[in-house]
């Protein structure tokens, strides 16, 4: 078991240019994180830059790589599974691109601290807010987030967010076997499945500032999984059981 018990997992396909940058940011802030990063197989040597630094972050910096690009939902589940194993209490997803400010990675953990199962870093709530974004990007993720309000009933203002700290009680309880998604709708799905196990949710607000390094992962493919996946989750919904029989939470 870890004295430390706060990972931040970071997945990364071709971050080269901010994986350095974001792993120093996380390691400066106080609370002594640990930062594990899943590759999936960057061929412009994200991992490589990875690998020098842990000699650095002695115990603190860890990799897993992973053959190909193999979706976010998985790697997600992939560092869960590892974060699980090796006793973390707090499991923390962020982006490599800076447009989580990791500085804020303290308030989602306090916000656990003080009772809730899962804190989200929220663009939509009071406080909260996007920066650099064009309109048709703001316009399709503000309409995205109140579509899937209003189809699966789920009380969260920012369903999509990509910034959260998870309890591993919550991360226990879940059976990753029944997360259907591994693109967009991952992170919707997620939330739903914490929620219909009845834990509790808490969203705190952030400013969600657009990459400035590196290439953005948003595509057709992610929409039409988002629209679609949303209306899957909820007709699935009516059959499918979250909760992990295993789970000793």
């Amino acid at each position: 078991m870890h004295t430390v018990d706060k990972v931040v997992i970071i997945p990364t396909y071709n971050e080269k240019e901010n994986v350095a940058r974001i792993i120093k940011a996380v390691m400066d802030l106080e609370g002594d994180f640990h930062v594990l990063i899943v590759d999936d197989g960057s061929p412009d040597g994200t991992a490589d830059i990875v690998r020098m630094l842990q000699e650095q972050y002695n115990g603190r910096l860890f990799l897993e790589e992973r053959k190909g690009k193999l979706g976010l939902g998985t790697a997600y589940i992939h560092g869960f599974r590892w974060s699980l194993n090796k006793g973390y209490q707090f499991v923390f997803e962020m982006d490599a691109d800076f447009s989580h400010n990791p500085n804020d990675l303290i308030r989602l953990h306090q916000a656990c601290v003080e009772g809730a199962d899962l804190a989200i870093g929220s663009r939509y709530v009071k406080g909260g807010g996007i920066v650099n974004w064009p309109a048709d990007r703001v316009f399709i993720s503000k309409g995205g987030s109140l579509y899937t309000r209003i189809i699966t009933w789920m009380p969260v203002k920012d369903p999509t967010a990509g910034f959260m700290c998870y309890t591993a009680k919550v991360l226990r309880a879940i059976n990753f076997d029944n997360i259907s998604f591994v693109g967009y709708a991952f992170q919707i799905e997620m939330k739903y499945a914490a929620w219909k196990l009845g834990f509790k949710i808490k969203e705190v607000p952030i400013i969600f500032q657009d990459r400035t390094e590196g290439q953005s992962k948003m595509s057709k493919g992610i929409l039409k999984e988002g629209i679609l996946g949303v209306l899957n989750l909820r007709w699935q919904s009516l059959f499918k059981n979250y909760r992990n029989r295993v789970s000793n939470s």
